[in-house]
């Protein structure tokens, strides 16, 4: 199986149907169906890990107003 190093941080190598993004040290990440697709998600997916992802301060009410 071929695969490409991209940023010095991961790499893309192509599995029998799908593209798959892969840490160095061999941790599948993402996939998808073609390799540009799967280094946009791949950089978004670490850049999310690295930073926090957005909306991460958003809270969520469990609870219902008003009567049912």
């Amino acid at each position: 199986m071929e695969k490409k190093l991209y940023d010095d941080a991961f790499y893309v190598e192509k599995g029998r149907f799908l593209w798959n993004g892969v840490d160095k040290e061999g941790k599948n990440l993402v996939s998808a169906l073609t390799e540009e697709d799967c280094v946009r998600a791949t950089r978004f997916y670490l850049k999310g890990l690295q930073e926090g992802w957005p909306g991460d301060t958003i809270k969520h009410e469990g609870t219902v107003g008003g009567k049912l």
